[in-house]
């Protein structure tokens, strides 16, 4: 019995000494640079550099800004696709980025009524953030979107682009009507507006504009309402209200301008004309429209490497035509290449959505009868010179005079005749104008057709010679969410570049 008493004993002793020992287990496990709650500020931040950030470089090729002798680079302006994951970057970084941060971000600011003007800014950013993914791909995973922290949702059903649309739309709508001028507001953590109400508005129905342009192809009738209210809101028409990202020459990659980085380290970084890894120089249409129309941004742009030094003579600008085979020319160095002093600058502007931009959709609503207050050619025109003033964003090397400006307005100044006419050389100017966005040039080109681009019918290119209709969705998609993504691909049509989605119906 005493026997027995002492194993009970000695028992008890080593299940106290397990207790004991577990005691400061869950310390020890917690990660002190982790917090157990969300701070909605400094994850705004991160989700406006990421949004910004996230582009697929190679449309700059598709657009004919730029080219490359090399195929694998210079895939965008071939339609060559045979390695890399450039027609997945957008969607493969959208949700496990800034679709999933300001999904975060939302529902942290919904349990507080009084953070309801952040509320409302985030979810002006968040149907940014969406319709920038949808634009490119069609049908996307949207109402089940970001949900894996949440509900272990890792197979998000894929949303129709029609559906999606309506509801950005609405939450649009929803949100200008939230802003409470008594309530707090974002300060610094809003990269973009500084938290500044009356701003935030016109970006939301200047981002209405935008998408409801966007439809025209697919349904007119829905574009006409959606492109009216935006109107009636308040747009963006002046320089101080363009919504833009600034960035630092210096410190981490995440600070600097993500398209001039990507720019130097694929190719300009050396500077010296002939040293270009990837073989980029810009392309002969678009330096040849400039030269023609005596555009006075082709110096602020583009420069030639003569004897080592770059120059920015308007006369000795070149481009490369983009049809040469996967070998480097003999005069590589003499072809036009982004100005180091204005595009290729680390501090330089992300420029998000312009009053340049605005003025050529109002030009186009004028036209459709759409907008009966001012006049096409006058809206053309106010496009044009905000695009041209613009550029001093970039610095000292990217200003424009005034004359210089006057004269190209003057010249460039909208023709009389055809709708169909006015039409080319509003969206011909937009080409020029939103240069180096060339994301939302495509997305333009595709809805407008315009500029009236002549496809690259490149030996070996996937496209049957045909400029690209969408981006693809990646990979990991048929291999980790393959119901729903079969679902998709029946639905709206082959994973391919030139499957049509519902924005661009024929």
């Amino acid at each position: 019995m005493k026997k027995r008493f002492y194993k009970i004993y000695a028992c008890l002793l080593v299940l106290t000494a397990l207790q004991s020992c577990d005691k400061g287990f869950e310390a020890l496990n917690t990660n002190p640079d982790a917090s157990s709650t969300i701070n909605g500020d400094y994850v705004f931040t991160k989700a406006q550099y990421d949004a910004v950030g996230n582009m697929i470089t190679g449309l700059q090729g598709t657009m004919q800004y730029t080219t490359s002798y090399n195929d694998v680079a210079g895939w965008g302006s071939k339609y060559i696709f045979n390695q890399g994951t450039a027609p997945y970057a957008v969607f493969s970084s959208a949700y496990t980025k800034e679709l999933n941060e300001m999904g975060e971000i939302v529902r942290a600011f919904e349990k507080d009524p009084a953070l309801v003007n952040k509320l409302a800014i985030a979810k002006i950013w968040q149907v940014y953030c969406f319709s920038k993914v949808t634009d490119l791909y069609g049908d996307i995973p949207y109402k089940e979107a970001a949900l894996g922290y949440v509900s272990s949702n890792y197979k998000p059903i894929y949303d129709s682009q029609q559906s999606i649309y309506t509801d950005l739309l609405a939450q649009l709508e929803t949100a200008v009507g939230m802003f409470d001028a008594t309530k707090t507001t974002f300060g610094a953590a809003d990269m973009i507006y500084g938290g500044d109400l009356t701003k935030w508005k016109k970006f939301a129905y200047s981002l209405m504009l935008r998408m409801g342009m966007r439809m025209t192809k697919a349904n007119s009738t829905l574009a006409e309402t959606w492109v009216k209210k935006a109107i009636a809101g308040g747009v963006i028409r002046d320089d101080a209200d363009l919504a833009k990202i600034s960035y630092l020459a210096s410190g981490q990659i995440i600070n600097q301008n993500p398209l001039a980085y990507w720019m130097l380290n694929s190719d300009y970084i050396l500077a010296n004309g002939n040293s270009n890894p990837e073989g980029g120089k810009y392309d002969k249409v678009f330096i040849d429209y400039l030269k023609a129309t005596n555009d006075p941004r082709l110096p602020v742009i583009s420069v030639v490497y003569v004897n080592g030094k770059a120059s920015n003579d308007p006369s000795i600008q070149k481009g490369m035509a983009h049809n040469i085979a996967n070998t480097k020319p003999s005069d590589f160095v003499t072809y036009s290449e982004p100005n180091q002093n204005t595009l290729l600058k680390l501090s330089a502007p992300m420029l998000v959505l312009t009053n340049a931009e605005v003025n050529f959709y109002l030009a186009e609503a004028a036209l459709r009868g759409w907008y009966t207050t001012e006049t096409a050619a006058n809206l053309y025109a106010l496009g044009t010179r905000a695009a041209l003033r613009q550029w001093s964003l970039y610095g000292s090397d990217g200003v424009i005079s005034d004359a210089n400006i006057n004269a190209y307005v003057t010249a460039q100044a909208l023709k009389t005749g055809t709708v169909a006419a006015q039409m080319e050389q509003i969206h011909t100017q937009f080409w020029v104008s939103v240069f180096p966005n060339s994301q939302e040039v495509f997305l333009n080109w595709r809805r407008t057709g315009y500029p009236a681009l002549v496809p690259n019918n490149y030996a070996g290119n996937i496209t049957g010679g045909q400029i690209f209709r969408r981006m693809l969705y990646p990979a990991t998609e048929e291999n980790l969410n393959a119901e729903n993504y079969y679902k998709v691909v029946a639905a709206q049509g082959t994973n391919e570049f030139m499957t049509r989605i519902w924005l661009d119906k024929q």
